[in-house]
């Protein structure tokens, strides 16, 4: 009986304290920062810390990331390249050298573009702006180097910092403490010779949208060609506690100059909406074909202080196992289990429409989506054409229940027959009159 409860508790641990920051549509997902040791210096060491991004659809936007962390002994800062502490903290007791930073627990960011040569390292200086490993795999990592003193000068004296904390920009991310890891092998340009860091422990932080907020960032509507009801996305989807401060679309405030300016805190300035959500996407099922059938997906921006760079759109569905073509956005299927593939990234092109602008005439983008049918499955019965989970910038959206969904009339058999079925149905009869 005591190992029956005891089991029991261990599931609840992991079902209410460990799930938050699971994702099931990318298991594997997480930031790992790398600390190697690359030299010793008469008080300390100089370390390079390179932060990947191993999740396929969350980035870390602007403002950018800020890590902080802890030291166990009376550790600072000397000096770094590629970043920049927040604060110096009290560097009064030194005399001549004055550190970067003398803080017990400094925080540091990302250098702005444009920076002095001398201050860059490789993978530097993007105003902390990480790009999402499945959309741009070499644009996923952040590196800066720091030299810290008044610290272990051998891997048997250095003291790993401790209580690691990731902003990315906002909350969301928890981080494990730092481990001991083999070091990280180099290969010199040539490729001819390798190196190796002289000690190297990682961290690794994931993301929970539990944590992040309580309320969704988005929601999902849904229409189609055979019910002319448009389901909207639910009342309050997103929470109504910003609707007090929030603007309509056509009020004269927005001519106001700086009306589109971003401000330090990020407070949203949201267009009144009876959902009351920044990003709303709207899933159409457009066209019904004898082999195939189309889909158009738009996502909207209702935020009038924020646009989206590198903006990622993940879709759930059975039937994204047969994409045919992809118009105006890039699609990559995701399959973190192999044997199931029903989830798909699409993402902006290049230099096109990988910028969603903030809210107004502009701020929204498009595709559509023409999908093979697999005739075990396909069916417009039950809202089976709707997707499953809909997530922006790796948050899931809030969807409509079940029950709203946009249902087939009884009457509508004729309108829902394929256009080919229908054409050959005609000349059917012609002939036989004929």
């Amino acid at each position: 009986m005591l190992q029956k409860y005891s089991l029991w508790a261990i599931f609840i641990f992991f079902v209410f304290f460990k799930a938050d920051a699971y994702d099931p549509l990318d298991p594997f997902g997480n930031i790992t920062i790398k600390w190697d040791v690359i030299s010793w210096t008469p008080d300390g060491y100089v370390a390079l810390v390179t932060m990947n991004n191993f999740q396929m659809y969350r980035h870390i936007p602007s403002p950018g990331w800020t890590l902080g962390w802890g030291w166990q002994k009376k550790e600072v800062i000397w000096s770094i390249v590629g970043a920049q502490t927040t604060e110096q903290g009290d560097c009064s007791k030194f005399k001549g050298n004055v550190p970067h930073c003398c803080k017990k627990d400094p925080v540091v960011v990302d250098l702005l573009p444009g920076v002095p040569y001398n201050q860059q390292i490789a993978n530097c200086c993007k105003g902390g702006v990480v790009a999402s490993w499945g959309q741009d795999p070499v644009g996923a990592v952040s590196s800066f180097q720091v030299s810290v003193g008044l610290a272990g000068t051998s891997n048997k004296t250095v003291k790993l910092p401790k209580n690691f904390t990731l902003l990315g920009p906002g909350p969301g991310y928890t981080c494990s403490p730092a481990k001991i890891v083999p070091s990280t092998v180099y290969l010199t340009p040539d490729h001819r010779r390798k190196t190796q860091a002289l000690m190297t422990w990682n961290v690794t932080c994931t993301y929970s949208q539990f944590l992040a907020s309580k309320n969704p960032s988005c929601c999902v509507s849904f229409s189609s060609f055979y019910n002319s009801t448009i389901t909207p996305c639910p009342s309050c989807s997103c929470g109504c506690h910003a609707k007090k401060n929030c603007i309509m679309s056509n009020s004269y405030k927005l001519k106001t100059v700086g009306i589109n300016t971003p401000r330090k805190d990020n407070a949203p300035l949201l267009q009144c909406t009876h959902h009351m959500c920044p990003i709303r996407v709207h899933w159409h099922v457009k066209i019904n074909y004898r082999d195939y059938w189309r889909v158009k997906i738009a996502i909207t921006n209702f935020n009038y202080r924020m646009n989206y760079t590198q903006w990622t759109l993940v879709a759930q569905h059975p039937s994204l196992n047969n994409v045919t073509q992809v118009f105006s956005f890039d699609y990559k299927p995701l399959v973190p289990y192999q044997s199931i593939n029903d989830t798909g990234m699409f993402y902006g092109m290049k230099f096109y429409n990988d910028l969603l602008m903030e809210a107004g005439p502009s701020g929204n983008v498009q595709t559509e989506v023409l999908l093979k049918k697999d005739k075990n499955i396909f069916t417009l019965k039950q809202g089976w054409a709707f997707p499953r989970k809909i997530y922006f910038n790796g948050d899931e959206c809030k969807l409509p229940p079940p029950d709203a969904y946009p249902s087939v009339p009884n009457s509508a058999y004729r309108s829902l027959m394929p256009f080919s079925s229908i054409g050959g149905f005609i000349l059917w009869l012609i002939l036989l009159v004929w």
